[in-house]
């Protein structure tokens, strides 16, 4: 389809470079205003949105990989151990060196004997409390995690297990709203069609009535110019002559209402096909003289719209995306269930006492979250969600309604236009005898001025009627193909 309309257009294209004016059928004048609709293009657009957010949404049942890294500088380091605690491990020789000379002291005091076994050891304690300081500081050394340049990096692996059916749901609603994104681009579809029918057949009926107002023109100019002869010889008077003027002025008036017309006309279709307003076109069927008359299957009619009207299909995925909306707000309120693995990575090391190396570990869980209590919001949120699903369904069923009247009322309509053409088709035929017989009496001198523009008044409006009558049999037909969605 997309070959044939990019076809024609560069038909059409040559076509008005090399002729001043350029013949569009019906067909062509559908294919030039599918094809340069901003709206159908933007609807096209919004499928392929739908389309890759259907996509997006099934990678919810897949596993997430995720990286993150972060360097921090701080102020302060982070330290293991207080300030006393620093203090009493630099200072635990000291404190042992002076307690060891006091029991020294107490046992020399209390057993002399044994302090003279001891005194040769007494110039040895000194040197241990210096090594007893000096091992207390290097512990609070080896403490020391000097933190204040922080690196820290992780891999993170989520798989969802259970969310409450959340996920489901949404892969639902996002294949009925690409669905809904494809009725909605046929519907604009077949409201541009119906609009380029009208604006085609508009065109049709009005380069016709241009033609009847020439053609009119031309009858009472000649009537104007018979009378003047005759006011001349003596047998009409002036006001014979005044009266057929007057007619002539309004012949004239309704030609020029019919070429403005005709001009406005041409510009909007013009505009739906995508050409410049002012290019000089010409339609194929501008010289039809005789429609042919619609058949319609009535018992069928009701029965194909429900099954085709794309209208009815995008309430119905509405319908299916406000119930699985009602599932989406429950499973906010559902236990959700999900397994986590990662790999973290910090420097300083975590592992081998705050080293500055780069240092890392893995880790698996499951992350498992109950909502508790929420005062009702829940209960709420879900009433609220299968409100809006009802509201839904009710306009479902109350457009299905007015189809049904619409497409008896474009039944209806068909058939009252296909009588309306019969009757004007009657009409004319006795116009034309009636204007046979009143220029035949009026050359004779036996009818009056007045009748014979009685008579051209009379064939004008039936012929008027006749060209209305044709254009509403084709255009009640599209109506009628368009309440049964059938219109393509």
């Amino acid at each position: 389809m997309k070959k044939k309309i990019f076809g024609f257009i560069l038909f059409i294209g040559s076509s008005l470079g090399t002729t001043a004016q350029s013949v569009l059928s019906l067909d062509s004048c559908r294919a030039l205003a599918l094809a340069n609709n901003k709206e159908l293009r933007i609807s096209t657009e919004k499928i392929g949105a739908a389309h890759y957010e259907r996509k997006a949404a099934f990678t919810h049942f897949l596993p997430k990989l995720s990286a993150m890294g972060t360097y921090m500088r701080t102020e302060k380091e982070i330290s293991l151990l207080s300030d006393e605690q620093k203090g009493a491990l630099s200072n635990i020789g000291t404190v042992a060196q002076g307690s060891i000379q006091e029991t020294f002291q107490q046992l020399a005091a209390s057993n002399p004997s044994l302090a003279q076994l001891l005194e040769p050891l007494a110039p040895l304690i000194p040197g241990i409390g210096d090594a007893l300081n000096t091992a207390g500081q290097g512990l609070v050394d080896a403490l020391h995690t000097d933190t204040r340049n922080l690196y820290a990096g992780a891999i993170t692996l989520t798989q969802p297990i259970y969310m409450g059916g959340k996920i489901t749901a949404y892969n639902k609603i996002s294949r009925y709203a690409e669905q809904l994104a494809a009725s909605q681009h046929a519907t604009g579809m077949q409201d541009l069609i119906l609009s380029t029918d009208k604006a085609y057949w508009q065109v049709i009926s009005l380069v016709n009535k241009k033609k009847l107002a020439e053609s009119f023109v031309q009858l009472v100019r000649q009537l104007d110019s018979d009378v003047d002869k005759m006011i001349a010889e003596g047998v009409a008077t002036k006001a014979d002559g005044l009266s057929v003027k007057v007619k002539v002025n309004e012949a004239e008036m309704k030609l020029t209402q019919a070429e403005n017309g005709l001009s406005l006309s041409k510009m909007v279709l013009c505009q739906l096909c995508g050409l410049p307003l002012d290019s000089e076109i010409s339609l194929a069927d501008e010289g039809l003289e005789d429609l042919s008359l619609p058949l319609t299957e009535k018992e069928s009619n009701i029965t194909t719209a429900l099954a085709n009207r794309e209208e009815l299909k995008s309430l119905e995925l509405a319908r299916k995306i406000y119930d699985q909306k009602v599932n989406v707000t429950r499973a906010d309120f559902l236990p959700s269930v999900a397994l986590t693995a990662n790999y973290l990575v910090t420097n300083p090391s975590l592992v081998n006492g705050f080293e500055r190396k780069f240092r890392g570990m893995w880790a698996i869980g499951a992350m498992v979250q109950i909502p508790l209590w929420s005062w009702g919001e829940g209960m709420y949120k879900v009433k609220a969600a299968k409100a809006e699903a009802n509201i839904a369904r009710y306009r479902l069923e109350e457009v299905r309604e007015k189809v049904e009247l619409q497409v008896s009322q474009a039944s209806y309509q068909v058939n009252e236009a296909a009588k309306r053409l019969t009757m004007a088709e009657k009409n004319m035929e006795k116009a034309d005898e009636n204007l046979r017989y009143a220029k035949l009496g009026f050359s004779e001198g036996v009818i009056p001025t007045s009748q014979v523009l009685e008579a051209q008044t009379a064939w004008l409006s039936a012929q008027s009627d006749k060209i209305d009558a044709q254009i509403d049999v084709k255009l009640t037909e599209v109506y009628l193909r368009k309440s049964m969605g059938t219109l393509k």
